[in-house]
């Protein structure tokens, strides 16, 4: 059992780091205020081969690993919630190539996210259709040598700004068997049928691109099938497998964020005649959540550790995203606390922090989905 970073993953760790000092931190606020998507930063972000690090270099990517992944988003998070969630969302759904696409089909389209200006994006969310993945009900249908595409996605990263899209569809709702009713089919968005409306006004993570889709007898030729036809909610749980191992250092790393700004204030703000870092429940407040966090991180590693090591362990990670996520929350609004009423204005950056945090128990696996993930490995169904 080894706990050290490789010499590889410690000059990673250090690239990120001062990438997110030296081009989140300076206008994190305004583009999360502004709603402002950081074209710039995306694409210094894919020279420097800061994104999809565990895309195999034979379709384009660093050819590392989930450890690497959740390493660089770490130190991204720790700076800035909002720019980091557009940076790792660009390869969103790219396990589905590596696991179950064609080597043609990772070539065509991965390749371009690190060469060009190609973005993808995961359409599986539903107005009626969140966490019950089971029903969504945008349909494909077989039309000769094509699928015809009907439906609406909402809250889809990337949506409006990506350039082709992973639809979960319902292309077989005679199959007696429900998780044997969907596939996931490629939609390139200048397809005609295709739209997208931004969607505004969210809590945190503002700078990110979020949609509505619409599709509206969208055809694509049988190719841009992924995988197995009806075998989609397979295919879907197995990217949540290793995604969530990744996602979970979104929250390690705002809550190491919040922390490193609360220990900052509590060591310059003055109280009763010295510095509020001095007194005892202060420090005790400290503790707790540095505790928290380190017990985050070596859970994330360990899921992402196992993944690299071809032995993906689903309640791990469900673990790993689950605590990551209930400790940011619990982390940044201690930190909050302890700024006091400053911490309540937009001026300083833990109110940004705070509002970000929320959403960390609902994507990628609501809280109560990933304890139900737990609960039945541990106790059975």
């Amino acid at each position: 059992m080894d706990f050290l970073l490789t010499k590889e993953q410690k000059y990673i760790q250090k690239a990120a780091k001062e990438f997110a000092r030296g081009e989140l931190a300076a206008v994190g606020r305004e583009f999360d205020l502004n709603e402002t998507y950081p074209a710039d930063i995306v694409k210094k972000a894919r020279e420097l081969d800061l994104i999809g690090l565990f895309i195999p270099e034979k379709f384009g990517g660093p050819g590392l690993g989930y450890l690497e992944q959740a390493i660089v988003l770490e130190e991204l998070w720790k700076v800035d919630p909002g720019i980091s969630q557009q940076l790792c969302s660009l390869t969103f759904g790219a396990e589905e190539f590596i696991l179950f696409g064609t080597e043609e089909q990772g070539k065509k389209y991965l390749d371009p996210i690190f060469t060009g200006d190609a973005v993808m994006g995961f359409a599986i969310t539903e107005p009626d259709a969140g966490s019950d993945t089971l029903a969504a009900s945008t349909t494909a249908v077989k039309d000769g040598n094509e699928w015809v595409i009907n439906g609406s996605k909402v809250m889809i990263g990337n949506g409006t700004r990506g350039t082709f899209m992973l639809i979960y569809c319902l292309t077989d709702p005679e199959a007696k068997s429900r998780s044997k009713r969907h596939s996931i089919i490629i939609v390139e968005t200048d397809r005609q049928g295709y739209t997208a409306e931004s969607m505004h006004g969210k809590m945190g993570l503002r700078c990110s691109d979020t949609a509505a889709i619409y599709l509206n007898n969208v055809r694509v030729p049988e190719e841009n099938l992924i995988g197995t036809r009806g075998n989609g909610f397979h295919q879907l749980m197995a990217f949540f497998d290793r995604s969530r191992a990744y996602v979970s250092a979104h929250g390690v790393g705002l809550a190491q964020g919040a922390l490193d700004m609360a220990v900052k204030h509590v060591r310059d703000r003055k109280q009763f005649g010295k510095p509020i870092g001095s007194f005892q429940g202060v420090q005790f407040k400290i503790a707790d959540m540095a505790v928290k966090i380190e017990l985050a991180r070596t859970l994330m590693y360990k899921a992402a550790w196992l993944l690299d090591n071809g032995t993906p362990d689903t309640h791990v990670t469900a673990m790993a995203k689950l605590y990551a996520s209930r400790i940011a929350v619990e982390v940044v609004d201690e930190a909050l606390q302890l700024h006091g009423g400053y911490g309540y204005f937009d001026d300083y950056d833990i109110e940004r922090f705070y509002r970000s945090a929320k959403v960390l128990e609902i994507y990628e696996g609501a809280k109560e989905i990933e304890k139900m993930i737990i609960g039945r490995t541990i106790v059975g169904r």
